[in-house]
């Protein structure tokens, strides 16, 4: 085989007449009755060539012969494309390549492909499942070729940024201990000390803190993470993530190296500038729009009328009053459009978050109508100055006596009107960084106090007092030094500044219910860590696909990574999870106990 001189993607009019070697896969074949013409691909483009019996017959007769997915060798002479009889040009400004072609005298058949499951031309129109057991047709498609691409370029602005901001990156264990606070550990079990078992990490969180009391300033790592945990969408049970740390750092300097990051990625991948980034609460986030990763890019904001319609007849609103509760609102604008059967069908969805239904009315010809129209009419003034309604408009209302189950009815509720009424703009980018978390909610079911973020997250200075609620502090009243970083409604990234004191550490562990002795148990290393000179330090971890998602376009996650899993964490190419064989399972000491029904008494 000749060496390749050049790629698919490089040849242009300053090329012709030179002699040149290409080789990739037969993208297309095209018989014009005597020529022959193949478009052959590699992963850096298309390049035509024309095969011509009277020039090179022996390279005509093998062309003959090629089909889709071959891969060949084949060796010509770079010339322009020309014009056609009507003096038109033949050239294919699609195409980088497309003002030449290769007049071919030479092929070597590499490897003749059986006929693929699917054409990589095709493959945005096969069901995933297909292009998940055969990834490696899936992969030659220009889609994914220039996913994987744009994703290398990220990863070295990444590291490149990161250089130039002083931090190292370094390497964190795959193999730790298992130290389960919120998703499930992937267990590994260890052959050489019997009965015990590795956890592949869910984040270098605990690792990365020990760096910096180990005096390595700033760290940077692009990651592997692992969380058995039911894959989403935007979520897969191994994934890539960007985790950075930075000792004597508060929440400014932390928000400051991370904004430009994702500045320099956006404006090298897309050449869009991204401008500094507005900041908002927690509190003020969740009041108005329901969740704290909010999309900005549309209204249909909550608005809070529980004053206005206090003294209403409507005993589902009255009763959530009184019992502490509150009822809001959406407008849902041109919403008076919106038949009963979609109005009941957003009521029975809202069911699985909480609500016991959704009351809604519409505004037409200068009063409400249909509905709960006759229990606010009577403060339809107030209603309409404070939603801003107008004719054709509809206001759907959250009521519950718990505020959180209000939010988050409303907030998943302007989610999915915004998306069927296609009023979410594309081409848009609304950044927002949320800060002032609270450091724990109260778990009601459980009876306990659960970290917002985790259980290394500082609180503020001021409120360390109220830690501890034996001692007549409030825990709920604790903010933590915490921050978000959330774009278009997804949650880039999370961090927050760390608790670098042994003694505030095992304060939030007893609050959360994790005593000396266990803490110890789980996290000595950390505790002397901390207790050995321990700078105040802080950090945040990014998701590197959902970086890659939006810069591509996809909402799918599976669609920026090489070989994904599906959504029952499968892996079709290799057929994985599988079974091992007995003597790999008593080398581990294990065995494996099959579950089943018993038999129902006679």
């Amino acid at each position: 085989m000749p060496s390749r001189t050049h790629s698919c993607g490089q040849l242009r009019i300053d090329h012709i007449d030179q002699e040149v070697t290409l080789a990739g896969w037969v993208n297309n074949y095209r018989d014009h009755g005597g020529l022959i013409f193949i478009d052959l691909r590699d992963r850096d483009g298309v390049t035509q060539l024309k095969f011509d019996p009277d020039i090179a017959p022996d390279a005509h007769a093998a062309a003959d012969k090629l089909r889709h997915e071959d891969v060949v060798s084949v060796t010509g002479k770079v010339v322009s494309r020309g014009e056609n009889e009507k003096g038109e040009s033949l050239a294919n400004p699609k195409l980088a390549t497309g003002a030449v072609e290769i007049e071919a005298t030479a092929v070597a058949v590499l490897n003749k492909s059986e006929t693929p499951p699917f054409n990589p031309i095709e493959a945005g129109m096969v069901n995933e499942e297909k292009r998940l057991k055969y990834r490696y047709i899936d992969l030659r498609s220009e889609r994914l070729q220039n996913t994987l691409r744009i994703r290398h370029k990220v990863a070295k602005i990444i590291r490149d940024y990161y250089d130039e901001e002083g931090f190292l990156e370094i390497e964190t264990p795959f193999l730790c201990r298992s130290t389960p606070e919120g998703a499930r550990d992937f267990l590994v079990p260890s052959r050489v000390n019997a009965g015990n078992f590795y956890a592949l990490p869910q984040s270098p969180q605990l690792y990365k803190q020990v760096l910096m009391a180990s005096g390595f300033d700033k760290y940077i790592q692009i990651v592997r993470c692992f969380r058995d945990e039911d894959p989403r969408a935007d979520r897969v049970a191994e994934f890539t993530q960007i985790d950075l740390e930075m000792s004597f750092a508060e929440v400014d300097d932390v928000i400051r190296v991370s904004e430009g990051m994702v500045r320099r990625i956006w404006k090298e991948i897309l050449d869009v500038d991204v401008p500094p980034i507005q900041r908002m609460s927690y509190t003020e986030a969740m009041s108005r729009f329901g969740s704290d990763r909010p999309d900005l890019r549309f209204g249909l904001e909550l608005v809070d009328i529980s004053d206005i319609v206090a003294d209403s007849d409507f005993k589902v609103f009255s009763g959530a009053l009184a019992e502490g509760g509150c009822v809001k609102c959406i407008r849902v604008p041109g919403g008076a459009s919106l038949t009963r059967k979609q109005t009941d069908g957003y009521a029975e969805w809202v069911k699985q978050f909480g609500a016991g239904g959704l009351p809604v009315t519409k505004l037409d010809n200068g009063a409400f109508a249909t509905g709960v129209a006759k229990f606010v009419e009577p403060f339809r003034a107030a209603l309409q100055e404070r939603t801003g309604a107008v004719d054709g408009d509809l206001l759907a209302f959250g009521v519950s006596a718990k505020k959180s189950v209000v939010d988050r009815v409303l907030g998943e509720l302007r989610l999915k009107v915004a998306a069927d009424m296609d009023m979410i703009p594309q081409g848009q980018w609304k950044w927002v960084w949320i800060v002032d978390f609270p450091l724990v909610e109260y778990n009601d079911e459980q009876k306990r106090w659960d970290s917002l973020h985790h259980p290394f997250t500082a609180p503020t200075d001021t409120d360390i007092d109220k830690l501890d609620p034996s001692s007549g502090g409030d825990p709920g009243a604790v903010m933590s030094k915490a921050y978000d970083l959330v774009l278009n409604g997804s949650e880039l990234g999370g961090g927050s500044i760390r608790i670098h004191r042994p003694q505030t550490q095992q304060l939030v562990f007893n609050l959360l219910g994790i005593d000396e002795e266990e803490a110890r148990a789980k996290f000595g290393f950390l505790l002397d860590a901390l207790k050995f000179g321990c700078p105040p330090h802080g950090g945040l971890a990014f998701g590197f696909d959902r970086i890659i998602m939006h810069l591509v376009g996809t909402d799918n996650i599976r669609d920026v990574i090489a070989f994904p899993k599906t959504q029952i964490g499968a892996d079709l190419m290799v057929d994985a999870p599988s079974p091992v064989d007995e003597a790999q399972l008593a080398e581990l000491n294990l065995r494996v106990q099959t579950h089943h029904q018993p038999d129902k008494a006679v």
